[in-house]
């Protein structure tokens, strides 16, 4: 069966990684196109669960006193922020209901904003209209979010994963893009190998705990793989489909899972149930001019659900 899932893995020609491990070891290992286990791949919105360990770091630490601490706390001048941006909390930017009007799911928000010489100000100059916890996808918004991460525990974004997440899992091909002199981007294109990914993965299915070490408090893993709305979606075909703390969350009847998804197909998969790891990976350059990049995406979680999860067994 997993033979099968490299096949259809192998017949969709974008695809490029597919990894599963299971009980902890690494059971298969397929590249495509020309990428092999050297390979750094650009692995896009994934960043954003990245940033949700982080934020549970910096609140265990008591760097940020909790997820209802405010974004004007941590961000002032040179930005020009109203009482409104201000009184934005870490819960909304985990939860992608900070009330900014945005659309990049069927708009160009996202390449107008990356594109912006002002990443911050492009975001609170728009207008909150969204009705208080209403889920508008917002890259810029967990961008944000890392920029609150970077004053509360003083040090740049990457030195601080670095120091207290990456190199405590032995993940080493880690590179950031970057947005600004001092800013990179907390909401897309962070880049690392498959298997580096696959044991980012293995920490949220060991919830939180790396050997002997706990480096995500488990009681933040609890919570950020909990739903936080109640609409389900449909993807390929993975049912039930919502989310928590800058986590995909499957709720039944599809199996319970958590996972990173990435523009274009880009995936860590946690089953806990099934003590197992999937990452995928693809070639999302210039996608949409060939397909939509959502049902691209569907189609590798496809590849998941359908093949990589029955075999394990």
């Amino acid at each position: 069966m997993l033979g099968r899932a490299a096949s259809d893995a192998a017949a969709m020609p974008r695809f490029r990684s597919l990894l599963v491990a299971r009980h902890g070891k690494l059971v298969a290992e397929n590249y495509f196109g020309g990428a092999d286990s050297s390979t750094v791949f650009d692995l896009r919105s994934v960043t954003k669960s990245v940033v949700s360990m982080l934020t549970g770091i910096a609140v265990q630490s008591g760097k940020l006193p909790n997820i209802d601490a405010t974004v004007g706390t941590y961000v002032d001048a040179p930005y020009s922020l109203d009482a409104n941006d201000r009184a934005v909390s870490v819960r909304q930017l985990l939860t992608m209901s900070s009330r900014y009007q945005w659309n990049e799911n069927s708009g160009d928000d996202y390449n107008l904003w990356v594109l912006s010489n002002d990443h911050v100000q492009f975001l609170v100059d728009r207008r909150q209209t969204d009705p208080a916890g209403t889920f508008t996808y917002n890259s810029a918004a967990v961008n944000l979010l890392g920029v609150v991460l970077q004053d509360a525990v003083a040090k740049p974004l990457p030195d601080f994963a670095n120091e207290v997440l990456f190199q405590p899992l032995g993940i080493t091909t880690v590179q950031w893009e970057q947005l600004e002199p001092n800013m990179v981007n907390a909401g897309s294109g962070i880049k690392m190998t498959a298997t580096d990914l696959l044991r980012f993965g293995q920490l949220l299915l060991q919830k939180g705990r790396s050997g002997t070490q706990q480096i995500v408090p488990e009681s933040w893993v609890d919570a950020g793989t909990t739903p936080q709305f109640t609409w389900r979606e449909t993807y390929g075909a993975q049912r039930g489909t919502t989310y928590g703390y800058l986590w995909w969350v499957a709720q039944p009847p599809a199996t319970v899972a958590t996972f990173a998804w990435g523009y274009g197909g880009q995936f860590a998969y946690v089953v806990p149930s099934l003590d197992l790891v999937v990452v995928a990976t693809t070639q999302w350059q210039g996608i949409s001019a060939e397909v939509n990049p959502t049902t691209f995406a569907g189609q590798v979680l496809t590849v998941i659900v359908n093949d990589v999860l029955p075999a394990a067994r």
